[in-house]
Formats: C-alpha cells, structure tokens, sequence
C-alpha cells in the first residue's frame, strides 16, 4: 500500500541537506463511524453552509477570518496563506541536540516517520540518522504543518526517523492549575505497602496487541445484532464503587489477585530497540 505524505520537504543538518518525506505514524482510530439519520425518512442528513442573513453559500465562495472584535473579522484568502514564507516551510533544520529525558512527556505530540524523499536522497539521509543514533540524544527542528510552526523532535527507528511534533509551552496546562485542591496529607504506610505489592503482582511487558478497544468491539457487536433483527439488552449499571474501608478494599485486592494470577511466563527477548525513556511531568 503505497502511503501519501503529509509533507515533503528537506532535513538539513549543518550544510548536509536531503529530500525527505513525513509520513502519520499512527492509523485513525476505530473503524465504527455514524451518520446523522433522520428516523422517519431513514435519509441522511445533510449539512447545509448558510449565511444567517443571505441563505445556503457554497463553500467555494468562502475565505478564512480572524476575528479582531466582536463580528469584526480580517478576512484572507488561501492565496494569502500561502504567501507566508518561513524556511521551515519546506526545510527541517535541525538546529539543536538533546537529551530525550530533558523532554517532560507533557510536550510529546503526534508521531510521524521521516523517510528519504527518493533514490537521490538515501545516501544523505543515511549520514544524517546514523549521525543521529551515535550521538544518543534528540535532535530538534522546526516544521510548518497546518498553518502552524511547530518544534519537531528527531530520533532514529528502525531504518528511518521516528518525528515528534512538541507542544509549546502555551499549549500546556501547569499542573498546580488542576492539582492545586488536592490535600497534601501523606497516605497511610501499611496501605502503600499493600499497594505495592498489588502492583508488583500486575508487573509485566507492554504488549500493544493485547490493548484492544473492548467499547468499539461491543459497538460492532451491538451493531450485527441490530442487523439480524435482535433487540439489544439493558446493561446493568456498575456496582457503587465508593470505598468505605480502604485497607479493607487493599486486602480484598492484594487476596484476588494473588489467587488468579497466572504462572509467570518467560518475556521473549526484545528485537527492536528499546526506547528511551522519557522523564514524566
């Protein structure tokens, strides 16, 4: 299957420059979509772009706006867009190293694969990972994606480039925003301890395959049954799950999974690198 890019463009590396390709490294998720239906017709509905004052407007006829104040707006065309000219635009320079773990994982956003843009560029770009994988650490540049510059960060997958778009610092929350109103009351060490070794018994290697969206699954199911004419049954509400005694619950759930936990298996030996680890927020 031969994948459309999402941006072409040049990595460049000093005064080392190859063309380059930045392909999503991830599918979108789900394969469950709804359409708006009406019920009595069983028709489709369709949204219509209208202009409060003047009726329905094609959406050829429409320019972008940024609003200055209220219902005052700038207007710019494509055109216009288009005539903003940075050189990230087209070229990812890297421009900085760092350590991976210097990154908090708060700033990490979606992933892409960078891969050498024809037969042309290999023997460059090969230079450039290579150089990349020996020095250990991140590389960071700058792209233009979706009228937005954004910070890029680089590090070497398999025979490619794995890229990372970062957030910036006005894009993240500070943590005190959210956890200012929690009590700063330390926990009970005899239910910490008991804690632990909950989490000791739940050990194991992250294995994405076995991460398998369960509500999706239950859609399609719910979905072939409608087909065949079936009326869906009432799901049960869940239990409460206020706790009134916690050490209680503790030990209720360190005996529960000390009887259904299962003989331990040998972890296969990892082929692909393994990651770097990432410094938590």
């Amino acid at each position: 299957m031969a994948y459309r890019p999402s941006w072409q463009g040049h990595l460049k590396l000093s005064l080392v420059t190859c063309p380059v390709a930045l392909y999503t490294a991830t599918n979108a998720g789900g394969d469950v979509h709804f359409n708006l239906i009406n019920p009595k017709t069983n028709n489709r509905i369709k949204m219509i772009t209208t202009d409060p004052d003047t009726g329905p407007i094609e959406r050829s006829e429409l320019v972008k706006g940024y609003e200055v104040s209220k219902g005052e707006y700038i207007l710019l065309t494509d055109e216009e867009i288009k005539s903003v000219k940075l050189e990230s635009t087209k070229t990812i320079d890297i421009e900085r190293f760092v350590p991976g773990d210097e990154i908090d994982r708060l700033y990490w956003d979606n992933p892409y694969y960078l891969a050498p843009d024809g037969k042309m560029a290999q023997e460059a770009f090969g230079v450039i990972r290579t150089a990349l994988e020996k020095s250990g650490q991140i590389a960071l540049g700058r792209i233009v994606m979706a009228t937005r510059e954004r910070i890029v960060a680089l590090e070497p997958r398999g025979k490619g480039i794995l890229a990372y778009t970062i957030r910036s610092d006005a894009e993240v929350r500070k943590p005190d925003e959210i956890f200012a109103g929690i009590s700063d009351a330390k926990a009970d060490p005899a239910m910490i301890a008991i804690a632990e070794k909950i989490i000791e018994q739940q050990e194991g290697p992250f294995d994405p395959s076995q991460f398998v969206d369960r509500y999706e699954k239950a859609l399609k199911a719910l979905i072939e049954d409608k087909k065949k004419g079936h009326t869906p049954e009432k799901v049960a509400e869940p239990d409460n799950t206020n706790v009134i005694d916690l050490m209680a619950a503790l030990r209720a759930s360190l005996d529960g999974k000390a009887k259904a936990k299962p003989p331990a298996k040998e972890t296969p030996k990892a082929t692909a690198p393994k990651p770097r680890a990432r410094k938590a927020g």
